[in-house]
């Protein structure tokens, strides 16, 4: 039988990857505060969130999930949600239009604050120092000061997650998210660029798609969908002082729920299954995310499916796959496998950043968008060879015009120009032009899965 859960057991079992705080009293204080605040999401956004998952489970939906590497509280600003908000808009609108299916759209948004790392330390000009964690733990700046982890900070990120929230629920139900308005941004960014033509090819269609529907009477005017968009936040629930803080009691069901974020994700580096991180999600209603990579086998896979998911609910457990562009064959067959084998039901989705990260000759720690793409495709390539449903698409992107991955169609960028706008607090991402390329490809993806599907009727 599965043993009894209660918000705090966690706290019982090994914990990587999280502070030490120095200050107990200060840590208790901060928590009781946080326990006290309104929860920032509600139990029945993540009941709607699960059901729409749920219909990418089944085949019949496609997730795009993307955002921030880690929000950063001295970059926080209305128009840097805006653009990454609107950038999302416009690779979902693509990606509906290529796969002739739904999109459920998920921010990395509104409480990615913390982030896992490689080594405890980090040694700079022959100083070593604690490894700088997110802005929700210490400071990114590389002094013995900064990297206390300090408790108080977990404050400012709820407030930051709050306002965030506030704005994207606005834009999302205000008209700023009109399908009409999101495409003529497409158009936009399309119109004239060189090695751009087959994307403002396939914008014109969706044009000419959009304008039979206004003849038909069908329109953001007369179709309230067409107007605004459900659009929900996730992170990666690492800091479990904060998480615990924000859980809350679902009133109709008396499950408890993640009050921190509508999904949260279980990294990499997190996923023990006797874990303190993998105890906490089991036991919350929302949806889960697991990150899969090159060290995952089959047996612990399974193993952490019934440990996140014993009723097999469909939209609870989205696993999110991440080996490196070269390596998907070698890891993903035999997950999809042992999934399917035991009837598992589950979201799979592509992360093609975190295993494509290299040292580039700059010394600037980037992702070549080739690489990207190569890991994407043969994610999709698979998923068709095992007859199972690749189900969405995981991306560190920003709506800013960064200098942080190399290579790129539209505007590419080289290892000598990662110098001149390079600006991510942890991780490299794609910019707003690699983000809707990047959706432009893989909307093909999904426009021959689609011409396939039909053909075989």
């Amino acid at each position: 039988m599965t043993k009894a859960w209660t918000k705090s057991g966690w706290r019982n079992l090994p914990r990587v990857q999280m502070p030490d705080y120095t200050d107990p009293g200060a840590l208790a204080r901060v928590e009781g505060q946080l326990s006290a605040y309104p929860p920032l999401v509600f139990a029945g956004e993540t009941r709607r969130l699960k059901k729409a998952l749920a219909e990418v489970a089944e085949g019949r939906a496609f997730l795009l999930q993307g955002g921030d590497c880690a929000e950063s509280f001295s970059e926080f600003s209305a128009d840097l949600i805006r653009d990454t908000f609107k950038v999302m808009l416009q690779m979902a609108v693509v990606l509906t239009f290529g796969g002739k299916t739904p999109v459920v759209k998920i921010g990395r948004m509104a409480g990615q604050f913390a982030k896992p790392r490689s080594a405890p330390t980090e040694t700079i000009g022959g100083v070593e120092l604690p490894s700088y964690r997110g802005d929700i733990i210490n400071d990114i700046a590389f002094t013995p000061e900064a990297r206390i982890p300090a408790p108080d900070k977990m404050l400012q990120a709820y407030t930051q997650a709050a306002a965030s929230l506030n704005l994207l629920r606005a834009f999302s139900t205000g008209g700023f998210a009109d399908i009409t308005r999101v495409h003529s941004w497409t158009l936009e960014s399309t119109q004239g660029a060189e090695g751009y033509e087959q994307y403002h090819k396939l914008a014109n269609r969706i044009s000419e798609a959009l304008d039979f529907m206004k003849a038909a009477g069908v329109s953001s005017s007369s179709v309230e969908s067409l107007a605004k968009v459900d659009f929900y936040t996730s992170h990666e629930a690492l800091l479990l002082e904060y998480e615990e803080a924000l859980c809350r009691v679902d009133s109709l069901s008396g499950q408890s729920v993640a009050g921190s974020g509508h999904m949260i994700w279980i990294g990499d580096r997190t996923r023990q299954p006797d874990g303190a991180h993998v105890e906490f999600c089991r036991g919350v209603m929302n949806p889960i995310g697991l990150k899969c990579g090159p060290s995952l086998e089959p047996d612990e896979l399974l193993r952490l499916i019934d440990t996140l998911n014993p009723e097999n609910e469909a939209g609870r457990l989205t696993l999110i796959a991440r080996f490196g562009a070269g390596k998907v064959e070698n890891h993903l067959p035999g997950l999809i496998r042992a999934v399917e084998r035991e009837g598992r039901k589950v979201v799979w989705s592509c992360d093609p950043m975190h295993g494509n990260t290299i040292k580039s000759p700059s010394g600037y720690k980037t992702r070549p968008f080739e690489q990207v793409l190569a890991e994407m495709r043969e994610f999709f390539a698979i998923h068709k060879a095992e007859g199972s449903y690749a189900g969405g698409v995981h991306f560190e992107m920003t709506g800013k015009d960064v200098t942080e991955c190399t290579g790129g169609g539209l505007r590419a960028v080289t290892d000598e120009d990662l110098s001149d706008r390079y600006h991510t607090a942890c991780d490299p991402r794609l910019n707003a032009s690699q983000s809707l390329e990047l959706a432009f490809l893989v909307a093909g993806e999904l426009h021959k899965r689609a011409e396939a599907e039909r053909a075989a009727v």
